[in-house]
């Protein structure tokens, strides 16, 4: 990777949902030495384990992979951003998503409309909610989606010495990628993500971006998750793979993911897998990730090549890497992992 991509790759984990376990599980990501941990809005609210997380670490980044920006307006999304930030000590890595036209509107009951335009006006008054705060200045943000005007010293937070928080959208098609090469500070790619497609859709249209906004690729840090089958063993690693190939075919059964098995030549796939999610039939899926798909999405190696294989993975495209280690492996062969992948060949950090 050059220097001129990313300093460092920067390797985080996934926090859990559950309140009572996340000041355990923070510490211990943060002793292993993990640099950031990230919640997702799935079946409970991705903001409040990052309270517990702030408070139990001192120098984890703490993150939202994903919030539903749309379920949610610019001001509320604000507030909860400031005060992370500032009771983090500024370790918030804010991040967005469209989530899709169904879930806004029948499970949010939030309007639905042009979603990147949309996005982009999301993030422009977050910032000048936040410019008013900090500064002081008039809020007076007119937008096509979301206005903001009225701002009085009652409602305005106390400035804050962190600065505002990065911004980070979840994005998988051409357009919300170069949106986030125009004004984000990130961008979430989805674990459903091949070196392929990384190379050949997201990082040119990332860079179209970024070229029209006169900016540089160091700019916007790239966050991805990325499927990992390893093991000691060839027992060890089939069993491993077993879940993956599972998880994989769920993405592919799903439409808005067609795009990338398509890349592949692999379109027949993902109507078989589609047709199959139907029945209900989750297991059969999992049957038909051969091992050629199987390596395409996921990192395969055993245990003393895999800081090697997930360095080829990352190279060029990923900033940020959630490593998706299985569950078996003891914390010392963890934590032996992350120092490896920190670490370059010559033994000086990444």
């Amino acid at each position: 990777m050059t220097a001129d991509l990313a300093p460092r790759l920067r390797v985080d984990r996934g926090m859990p949902s559950d309140l009572s376990r996340v000041p355990g599980v923070a510490r211990d990501v943060e002793r292993l030495g993990y640099d950031g941990c990230w919640t997702g809005e799935i079946d409970h609210d991705p903001f409040l384990p990052l309270l517990l997380a702030a408070e139990h670490t001192s120098r984890l980044e703490i993150g939202t992979s994903i919030a539903v920006a749309f379920a949610r307006s610019p001001m509320t999304v604000a507030n909860l951003g400031w005060d992370l930030q500032a009771y983090s000590a500024g370790r918030l890595n804010l991040g967005l998503g469209s989530q899709i036209q169904a879930h806004v509107e029948k499970r949010f009951s939030m309007p639905w409309s042009h979603p990147v335009r949309r996005m982009r006006e999301f993030i422009e008054a977050l910032r000048a909610i936040w410019t008013c705060w900090q500064d002081g200045t008039r809020l007076s943000f007119r937008g096509d989606f979301y206005t903001h005007t009225l701002m009085t010293p009652m409602f305005s937070p106390e400035p804050m010495p962190y600065g505002q928080p990065k911004v980070f959208v979840a994005a998988v098609g051409e357009a919300m990628t170069e949106m986030c090469g125009e004004v984000a500070d990130g961008l979430l790619a989805h674990a459903f993500t091949t070196k392929r497609y990384s190379d050949e859709i997201t990082t040119p249209a990332l860079q179209r971006g970024l070229s029209r906004a006169g900016r540089e690729r160091r700019d916007v840090q790239v966050s991805c998750p990325v499927f990992v089958v390893t093991g000691d063993t060839e027992e060890a690693m089939a069993e491993a793979a077993v879940p993956v190939r599972k998880q994989i075919a769920f993405y592919g059964s799903t439409p808005a993911y067609r795009k990338v098995l398509e890349l592949h030549g692999w379109g027949d796939l993902h109507a078989e897998l589609h047709r199959l999610s139907k029945l209900g039939q989750w297991d059969a899926m999992g049957d038909l990730i051969d091992d050629d798909v199987l390596g395409a999405f996921a990192v395969v190696a055993p245990l003393s090549d895999v800081t090697d294989a997930l360095r080829v993975r990352c190279d060029g495209a990923i900033d940020r890497v959630l490593p998706a280690l299985p569950a078996t492996l003891s914390d010392e062969v963890v934590e032996s992992v992350l120092t490896r992948l920190r670490t370059t060949d010559e033994g000086s950090p990444r």
